[in-house]
């Protein structure tokens, strides 16, 4: 049978198993313990409410529930587009994908972005071990050979777990360009300090605060 492999596949998971084999420094286990703990205590937290949203898309839109993002894992998330929209989607990054995503939200999918209540399962992901809460944030494999073309340090983001958020989210926006999240990212990569981590979290947290209750009272309205 042909080998049916993807070659920006390929690249991933090496650089993926590079970073596998170097050795973590004292403070990835730390980081790596308060991911488990964190993680744990918002998934317990928030099931209440993750069941009435599983049930409202259910309701709503049908089945499948979840969206399972291609990465080099597979990411989960309370499906919040069209069935289909990732093949629709699928080529397309940065401005062009945010544009072209408008059109393809569900009802209830629309006031789950604005709220980000639809990242909740990625919290399945960061127990895992798939992703920390913390990093740069996962990308499509079939634009990793892309980017790391154009940008020769790019594949130095897979030195460590991707991030469920990031340095780079932090301190700019979504349609930031490639290199300037990749700055960021690897000042993050190169600091990894427990307190750059909680500072990340807590303003992460602060954060989705201000954009979920923007997204409840715009629904309202």
């Amino acid at each position: 049978m042909p080998d049916t492999t993807r070659l920006e596949d390929t690249l991933v998971r090496g650089y993926r198993q590079l970073a596998l084999e170097t050795p973590a420094r004292p403070r990835d286990v730390v980081l790596r313990a308060l991911d488990v703990l964190l993680s744990s205590l918002f998934l317990l937290l928030s099931l209440p409410l993750s069941l009435a949203i599983a049930l409202l898309v259910l309701v709503t839109s049908g089945t499948p529930v979840f969206y399972r993002g291609a990465r080099v894992f597979t990411m989960y998330k309370f499906r919040t587009l069209r069935r289909g929209a990732e093949a629709r989607l699928g080529a397309y990054l940065g401005e062009e994908l945010v544009s072209r995503t408008q059109a393809e939200f569900t009802t209830v999918g629309r006031w789950l972005k604005a709220t980000q209540l639809d990242e909740i399962p990625q919290f399945v992901n960061v127990l895992r071990g798939d992703m920390s809460l913390v990093g740069p944030r996962p990308i499509r494999p079939v634009f990793f050979e892309e980017l790391a073309h154009e940008l020769p340090s790019y594949w130095q983001r897979l030195v460590v777990r991707p991030g469920l958020t990031g340095f780079a989210q932090v301190r700019r926006g979504y349609e930031t360009p490639m290199a300037e999240k990749l700055a960021h990212d690897l000042e993050w990569i190169a600091d990894r300090s427990v307190r750059l981590y909680l500072y990340t979290v807590l303003a992460t947290g602060w954060r989705v605060l201000k954009q979920s209750i923007k997204g409840l009272v715009g629904r309202r309205a």
